[in-house]
C-alpha cells in the first residue's frame, strides 16, 4: 500500500520546480551570451578612437554606474526597457575597455585577447558548473566578499593615486581575479536557488563577475608575458 501513499502531488510541484530553474537558468546564459555580443559591439565599434576614450573614461564609467544602480533598478519588471538598459549597460562596458585593448594591439600582443577570453571563459564555466553541482552552501558568503570587494577597491585607488606600486598593483589584480572567480560560484548558487526575480538582474551579476575576472586575466598575462 506504500506506493498508492506516495504524495504525488508533491512529487509534481518538484518537478515543475526544477524545470522552471532549468529555464531561468538558461534564459539567463542566454541574455549573458548577448551581453558580451553588445560589448564586443562597443569596443569594436570605438576602438578608432581609443584616444578619445581614454580622455573621457570617468564620464563612460560615471554613465556606466547610473545605468547599473539607476537605470537597471527603474526598469525592473518592465519589459524591453530593462533589456535596453542590459544592453546599453553592456555595451559601455565594451567601449570602457578600448584602452586596455588597443595598448595590447598597439605592442603586437594582441593574441593576448584572445588567450585572456579563452582562459576566462573556460575558468567561469568550470566555476559555474561547480556552482550547480555542488551540495555545499555559499549564502553566507555575501557578506564576507563585499567587505572584500570594499578593500580591493580603497586599494586600488590608494595604488593608483599614492603608492602607483607595480607590485601592488599586481597583487591587487590577482586579488581582483580571486574574488571574482569565487562571486561567480556565490551568484551561480543563488541564481540556481531562485534568489533574482528577473533574469536580466542574474545576467547582469554573472557578467560583472566575467568582465572582471577577463581584465583581471588580461592585465596579468600582459604583466608576466612582457619582455620588460
Amino acid at each position: 500500500m506504500a506506493l498508492y501513499d506516495r504524495d504525488y502531488s508533491s512529487a509534481e510541484t518538484e518537478y515543475v520546480q526544477e524545470g522552471t530553474s532549468v529555464a531561468f537558468m538558461k534564459k539567463t546564459y542566454q541574455l549573458m551570451g548577448a551581453s558580451m555580443i553588445a560589448a564586443a559591439a562597443g569596443a569594436f565599434a570605438t576602438m578608432p578612437y581609443a584616444a578619445v576614450v581614454q580622455d573621457y573614461k570617468w564620464f563612460i564609467f560615471g554613465a556606466e554606474m547610473l545605468i547599473l544602480f539607476f537605470g537597471l533598478s527603474m526598469s525592473r519588471g518592465k519589459p524591453g526597457l530593462n533589456l535596453a538598459m542590459l544592453f546599453l549597460f553592456t555595451f559601455l562596458t565594451g567601449v570602457s575597455l578600448v584602452p586596455l585593448l588597443a595598448s595590447f594591439i598597439g605592442m603586437g600582443n594582441g593574441a593576448m585577447i584572445g588567450n585572456a577570453f579563452l582562459m576566462t571563459a573556460i575558468l567561469f564555466g568550470a566555476l559555474s558548473i561547480f556552482a550547480i553541482n555542488s551540495k555545499a552552501d555559499f549564502s553566507s558568503w555575501g557578506k564576507p566578499l563585499f567587505i572584500t570587494m570594499i578593500v580591493i577597491f580603497i586599494a586600488s585607488l590608494i595604488n593608483i593615486f599614492i603608492l602607483q606600486s607595480p607590485i601592488m598593483h599586481v597583487i591587487i589584480t590577482a586579488g581582483i581575479l580571486l574574488l571574482f572567480s569565487v562571486m561567480t560560484i556565490y551568484d551561480t548558487q543563488n541564481i540556481a536557488n531562485g534568489a533574482y526575480d528577473s533574469p536580466v538582474d542574474a545576467a547582469v551579476s554573472l557578467y560583472i563577475n566575467f568582465l572582471n575576472m577577463f581584465t583581471a586575466m588580461l592585465q596579468l598575462l600582459g604583466i608576466f608575458g612582457s619582455d620588460d
